[in-house]
């Protein structure tokens, strides 16, 4: 029981640090050593080879395994920003919609890019400045701009959607031993509620808060405005995109790669695409004066490899955290009490992961922490009960994908300083769209996932 406590303590200490804005990196083993107390007392030895052991092994065995997806991930959303790709997509998307649908405008580019390979950091950035001219145009409330973004880039394409190139369908794919498009129905389901769920949820607000009279308002740091013309064309923009979804389906399923390895085939490919559909930018930077600076090449691969280590060690960082965690007695106790729920193991799965990726503010690092201490015992549960290692995988996805967006969440304090706003400006939509809704389409596909469907 003081074990239990000691988890107790110890993930609400992660929580309230990282809300409060402090860096993971710290924060994940100060809040392991509390856990570590609380179960081994001022045992030294032991407070130390929970760290230098069992902390640092989980952080690197995690590092070791994906690092290379963040990095390659990294590197093709850089080539696509400082090309221009990124924002050539969203200004086609715009296009297309106009100003009567910008906000289906900007879930839509935000959802593309995503689902294309981008990081949703850096879609982010694409994404935005092509949002401020719409929502001028149309004189709606600048502060939808983040709910209208986080629903295309943290919901239906990260979590949901088969084929997603998203960590959470990676690690998802590599402890279950299934593919990226693991239970269809179930991901197609969830995937549809999440998307009309969230649009519905804020069409209505957006109409809620014009008739109140709120208008469009300009952000204080003034928006560049970007020069189409500047751009390149349509098809070289989408090109590396579709190189991504297709050549995922190829090595996976056709050469039979396994998930990790043919994830970053696909990446690299698109990495290679990208420069090739923009050997004229390469050549004209190249012969420019600062030529480090210009070449589109390595700026991509200095700020993403930058952007890759930092990202990677704060996921592990949060996975390390539960590696303490299941050195502690009083887990096996919490597990077996999880385990044996009187229902079906998607349940318990389920509500684990929601709890975790809430906890450590990431949907990944929740995701990792709890498949690396529970995944082969579910998948001995889902073997009795006769479930699928497939309905596992999307379940767990899904879950990851609903409570990690609280306000503490690394992603969406990013959005926000963005879009320049605050919790208070636009968090609530945020809340709905990304944690609201997501828990409800986990309800309805565990639902369906224990009577079988797939």
């Amino acid at each position: 029981m003081i074990g239990i406590i000691g988890i107790i303590v110890g993930l609400a200490l992660l929580v309230y640090l990282a809300y409060k804005g402090y860096s993971i990196v710290w924060v994940a083993p100060l809040s392991a050593l509390v856990v570590a107390l609380f179960g081994f007392g001022l045992n030294g030895k032991a407070l130390l080879d929970s760290y230098l052991n069992s902390y640092m092994a989980s952080l690197a065995g995690f590092a070791k395994g994906y690092f290379p997806l963040f990095f390659l991930g990294a590197v093709f959303g850089k080539m696509m920003e400082t090309t221009g790709a990124a924002q050539a997509v969203a200004a086609l998307l715009a296009r297309l919609f106009g100003a009567k649908r910008a906000l289906l405008a900007v879930v839509l580019s935000a959802g593309i890019l995503v689902y294309g390979g981008v990081s949703l950091f850096v879609a982010a950035f694409a994404v935005y400045p092509l949002a401020i001219p719409l929502y001028r145009e149309a004189n709606l409330p600048r502060r939808l701009i983040p709910g209208a973004y986080c629903l295309g880039a943290f919901t239906f394409v990260m979590t949901a959607i088969p084929g997603s190139p998203s960590l959470n369908n990676i690690i998802s794919a590599k402890y279950f031993g299934t593919t990226l498009y693991a239970a269809p129905i179930l991901g197609i389901v969830s995937g549809a509620i999440l998307f009309f769920g969230g649009y519905y949820y804020l069409l209505w607000k957006q109409n809620k808060l014009v008739k109140a009279g709120e208008h469009f308002t300009e952000p204080e740091v003034a928006v560049e405005a970007i020069d189409e013309k500047e751009l390149p064309g349509a098809f070289v923009s989408v090109l590396p995109l579709v190189v991504v979804i297709v050549a995922l389906y190829v090595f996976t399923r056709v050469l039979t790669f396994d998930v990790t390895s043919g994830t970053v085939l696909a990446l690299l490919l698109a990495c290679i695409v990208t420069v090739c559909c923009n050997l004229g930018k390469l050549k004209e930077q190249l012969s420019g004066a600062d030529k480090k600076v210009k070449n589109f090449v390595l700026r991509s691969l200095n700020e993403g490899g930058a952007g890759a280590i930092t990202a990677t060690l704060n996921t592990a960082a949060a996975v390390g955290f539960g590696g303490v965690v299941r050195t502690i007695p009083g887990f096996k106790v919490l597990t077996d009490y999880l385990l044996g729920m009187q229902a079906s193991p998607l349940i318990s799965e389920g509500i684990t992961i929601s709890i975790l990726a809430g906890a450590t503010g990431s949907s990944s690092g929740g995701l990792g922490i709890a498949l690396e201490a529970l995944a082969p015992q579910y998948l001995t549960l889902a073997a009795k009960t006769g479930l699928s290692p497939e309905t596992l995988h999307r379940i767990a996805t899904v879950a990851s994908g609903g409570l990690d967006s609280l306000p503490h969440c690394g992603g969406v304090l990013t959005v926000l300083a963005i879009c320049g706003m605050t919790h208070k400006d636009s968090y609530n939509d945020i809340g709905v769209v990304t944690c609201v809704i997501p828990i409800i389409g986990l309800i309805v596909i565990t639902i369906l996932g224990s009577m079988g469907v797939v």
